[in-house]
Formats: structure tokens, C-alpha cells, sequence
């Protein structure tokens, strides 16, 4: 009898393994052939599920926008206020940082490549940066969108100072400050546990 594949899950463990052989070699340096061989499969099995390097990159960012958020929401579980909800992202920093390291070297590699109005008018790229807006918005309750944009902005920097070498940066220090500002820019927004309920059914739809 014949081996029934599950493509979907098939796909999705060929993109958990390309995350490595991007952070090893770099976007720009790896090519389709490598990325194959890195996995174990033929090229002609790799363009089965993805037509191109970009498209099997796009495609990637989408899977790890999902994995992060689901991460964050377990680490979060529990926060009552804000301010405890920005001390758990502290953490989740501190738990992930050498992936979050990798991802943004990653990152930044893709887009030397690229040619940044193609990056504006990538629809996958736009989604997947709503997607985090959306969570920042359930997870903090936080509604404005100027603040949700500053809090993805605020980590972004984070990770790259880490990736510059700053040794002085500390993911639950500046977490912790950042949610004593917000808590009093923001004081209706405190209390963000009503949040997560659509949260997770965003997660699962």
C-alpha cells in the first residue's frame, strides 16, 4: 500500500529545517541546488512545494510570524496588567534570543538583496506585519496603532543592538521600563487579560 503523504506537514518540516541553512549561509549566498541538498531532497521535490527561493523564503517568514506568536502567547499566559505582560515579553526575548538573533541577520541579508519598493508592495511581508500589529493589539490591549507599531519598533531595536554586540542591553530591564511608560501613556489599557481570548481564536481560525 502506498505511503500517504501529508503534504501540508511535509512543507512545514522543510521550512522548519530551512531556517538554519539561511542563518548558516545567508539568503543572498544560498541557492535552491544547496538549500536541496541541506534538506536531503531533490531539487525537483523543493520546487514541488516552493517555486522559487523567494517564494520558499515568503513562505517561511509566514510560518515563523505563527510559531512566534504562538510562543508569546504562552509566555504571556497568566499577565494581568500590562506591565506584567511586558516584563513576560522580557523574557520571551531572554528565552529566544539566539533565534531572534539568527531571524533578523536573516532578515536583513533578504532585504540587501531586494529592492525595498518591491519590499512596500509584498503582500506576504505586509500580512505578516499585520498579523504581529494584531497580536501587539490582544495581547497588550493596546488599540492605537502609532503604539502598537512603536512597541514592534521598540523590540526590532532591541535585537539589533543585540546583534550589533551591545552588551549593555537587557530584554527584561528594558521591557520592564518601556511597560512603566506605557502604563502611563496608556492607563485604561492595563489591564490586558480580556485581550488573549481573541487572541487565540485568531491563532486557530
Amino acid at each position: 500500500m502506498p505511503k500517504i503523504v501529508d503534504h501540508e506537514q511535509y512543507r512545514k518540516e522543510l521550512l522548519d529545517k530551512c531556517f538554519d541553512l539561511f542563518a548558516q549561509k545567508g539568503y543572498g549566498s544560498i541557492t535552491m541546488r544547496q538549500i536541496a541538498e541541506g534538506l536531503g531532497v531533490s531539487t525537483g521535490t523543493l520546487y514541488h512545494y516552493f517555486s522559487s527561493k523567494q517564494a520558499l523564503f515568503e513562505q517561511l517568514a509566514q510560518e515563523i510570524c505563527e510559531q512566534d506568536l504562538s510562543t508569546a502567547l504562552a509566555e504571556l499566559e497568566g499577565a494581568q496588567t500590562l506591565q506584567e505582560s511586558m516584563e513576560a515579553l522580557g523574557r520571551y526575548l531572554v528565552k529566544n534570543e539566539d533565534y531572534f538573533i539568527k531571524w533578523t541577520y536573516i532578515w536583513i541579508d533578504f532585504c540587501q538583496h531586494k529592492d525595498s519598493t518591491e519590499m512596500l508592495k509584498n503582500s506576504i511581508f505586509k500580512r505578516t506585519n499585520q498579523r504581529y500589529q494584531e497580536a501587539i493589539f490582544d495581547l497588550f490591549g493596546i488599540q492605537d496603532s502609532v503604539v502598537a507599531s512603536f512597541i514592534l519598533s521598540f523590540v526590532d531595536g532591541l535585537i539589533l543592538e543585540k546583534l550589533w554586540g551591545n552588551e549593555t542591553i537587557d530584554f527584561i530591564e528594558q521591557c520592564a521600563l518601556l511597560g512603566k511608560i506605557l502604563t502611563v501613556y496608556l492607563p485604561q489599557h492595563t489591564v490586558v487579560s480580556r485581550s488573549k481570548t481573541a487572541f487565540i481564536s485568531g491563532l486557530e481560525s
